[in-house]
């Protein structure tokens, strides 16, 4: 909830036909991701107010788009996965060994 995630900024990793980005993921990010998908075009740390984004630092949990997640994984960079808060949809796009491999529990 802060920062307020998911889609539909509720805070879920959930999904509806208008959520193109499947934003499923959720994750706890870290300074390499964030620089990774930086270097890739997504710039997660710089706020965008006009989008009700406030810009990520490390720690904070986000909705990730399932396929940047998948490509950070192959590059050695994935953030830790909640493995209770991901959308089950993500079996499409991963294997839950991947998901298992990083999980964080509380």
């Amino acid at each position: 909830m802060n920062p307020l995630t998911g889609f539909f900024r509720d805070g879920f990793c959930r999904t509806d036909d208008e959520n193109q980005g499947q934003h499923l993921v959720c994750a706890i990010v870290t300074r390499q991701f964030l620089e990774f998908s930086r270097n890739r075009g997504n710039d997660l740390m710089t706020p965008r107010p006009e989008l009700r984004f406030p810009g990520l630092k490390p720690g904070d949990r986000w909705c990730l788009h399932v396929l940047r997640w998948r490509e950070a994984y192959e590059a050695g960079v994935a953030p830790p996965v909640l493995l209770a808060s991901t959308h089950q949809s993500v079996l499409r796009y991963v294997t839950m060994a991947m998901l298992r491999e990083l999980a964080f529990e509380e």
